[in-house]
């Protein structure tokens, strides 16, 4: 009774065919460096995107700015019911966000946009890679390094109970 027939997996979940690539990653990550916030960075992806949110699995963007990266991608035909947002709170979380959705097993390709990468984290996320199950795209941002130039555009102070000030 409990004899296989053939070369067939005894749980269903096992009956589909894995190809040798999904048993073992071998995918990369490619860190592209920019200086318009991975605008057209992401504009080149975005065909490759598209035909990969048609397997049915995640397009994870984790920590993207505001591009227009929504209109961007529904207009070459991503499918927006597949993409998968997550915003983190430091670079740490970000890099920890990344692995986890390249290795799920779950998503198609994960997009991550942050800060220059030292030596540590390149070398983390080429060990990432080994077992990667989606294709990993690092948008760089060349600029992080450089201090922010916090100016205060129309600071009014208003009238009202207190002496609070507004910033517009």
């Amino acid at each position: 009774m409990n004899k296989l027939m053939g070369v067939a997996p005894r749980h269903p979940g096992l009956w589909v065919d894995i190809t040798e690539t999904d048993l073992h990653g071998n995918q990369t990550i490619q860190t592209l460096q920019t200086v318009t916030q991975g605008e057209a960075e992401l504009s080149q992806l975005c065909s490759q995107l598209a035909t990969l949110s048609q397997q049915g699995r995640w397009i994870v963007l984790i920590s993207p700015p505001h591009i227009g990266y929504k209109h961007m991608l529904a207009s070459a035909g991503v499918r927006m019911d597949r993409i998968l947002l997550v915003h983190t709170k430091d670079e740490v979380e970000t890099l920890w966000a990344m692995e986890k959705a390249l290795t799920s097993g779950t998503s198609s390709a994960v997009v991550t946009w942050t800060s220059s990468l030292d030596a540590r984290d390149s070398r983390r996320l080429e060990i990432v890679a080994k077992s990667a199950r989606a294709l990993g795209v690092v948008i760089e941002d060349v600029n992080a390094h450089l201090p922010h130039k916090h100016q205060l555009v129309n600071a009014t102070l208003t009238s009202g109970a207190g002496n609070f000030c507004s910033f517009h």
